[in-house]
């Protein structure tokens, strides 16, 4: 299974993004919980949003509202709109597939300006 991250970029503060993320190799994306994490520089890296196998979704405080995730099972994809960008959203944008194992994707970089 690989995972390839897109989406990502420059971007100023109240602008929007969209990422995707898809996986090759796959069996079973329709039973996969999937997540999107994101890293600052000098921070650890941290759930942004998650989307169950059963649709059940959930956002940390700081995107609510924001930012939605979705999932496509016609092409294994995963998604994350990203509205009204602001600063603090300056990240190194991973997603993870969480089947048996957890597998990564290789990260996009997503840079607001002020």
């Amino acid at each position: 299974v690989q995972l390839q991250a897109s989406g990502g970029g420059l971007v100023q503060a109240g602008g929007s993004l969209r990422l995707s993320c898809t996986g090759s190799g796959m069996v079973d994306f329709a039973f996969t919980n999937m997540g999107w994490y994101r890293q600052a520089p000098g921070k650890q890296r941290e759930l942004v949003a998650f989307i169950s196998s059963g649709g059940s979704i959930d956002y940390i405080n700081s995107v609510k509202g924001r930012f939605t995730i979705s999932r496509d099972s016609a092409d294994n994809t995963l998604y994350l709109q990203m509205n009204n960008l602001k600063s603090e959203d300056t990240a190194v944008y991973y997603c993870k597939f969480i089947q048996r194992r957890d597998y990564w994707g290789q990260g996009t970089q997503v840079t607001v300006s002020s």
